[in-house]
Parts: structure tokens; sequence; C-alpha cells
């Protein structure tokens, strides 16, 4: 699975991405995963299966999901907050399965 993290600036959720990619190797997980602001994203369009916003711009969900014209939803706040590698990924993959309906 390809996922991107949309966050404001691509800082905050460089720390999610490690935790993610450290989960995902401890798990023996078969993800892809990059972290980036919401600029220049049409670069990206095409590359990611799916996309997760950070929820401090939850505003910007309408304008990047046009962009992507991929699957998105916002983080779990709490998720994002503690950066819950298990609680992210799992709703990765219940986005990804929604795709697969």
């Amino acid at each position: 699975m390809k996922i991107l993290l949309v966050c404001a600036v691509g800082m905050s959720t460089s720390i999610l991405v490690s935790k993610i990619e450290k989960y995902a190797l401890e798990k023996k997980l078969d993800i892809e995963i990059k972290a980036m602001g919401n600029s220049n994203l049409i670069e990206q369009k095409g590359v990611w299966d799916i996309c997760l916003l950070g929820p401090q711009i939850k505003y910007a969900f309408k304008d990047v999901q046009r962009v992507l014209e991929i699957p998105m939803e916002v983080i779990d706040v709490q998720a994002y907050a503690f950066s819950d590698a298990e609680k992210v990924v799992a709703q990765a993959n219940r986005l990804a399965q929604q795709i697969k309906k």
C-alpha cells in the first residue's frame, strides 16, 4: 500500500512516517509512505493509493482530494497526536479496503 501523509509543511507528519516505517518493518507489512506539505501536490497525482491528511489542515480536504483524486481521510486526532503508528495503519487499511469494494 502506498500512503501519502499530507500536512501544512510535512514536518509534523515526518515523525509519524518514521514510526509507521518501523511498525511496518516489524509487522512485515508492504507499506510505502511519504510525508509532505499540501503545496505542489500535483506532482504526486497517480503515485499514491491513499492519502491521509493531518488533522490541523482538515480545512484543505476538498482541495487536496481534487488534486490527488484518490481516497483520503483525515488522520484520527488522537492517533496523530501520539504518533500511534498502529492506529494510523489500521485507518489506512480500512480506507484501502473501501477501494477494493
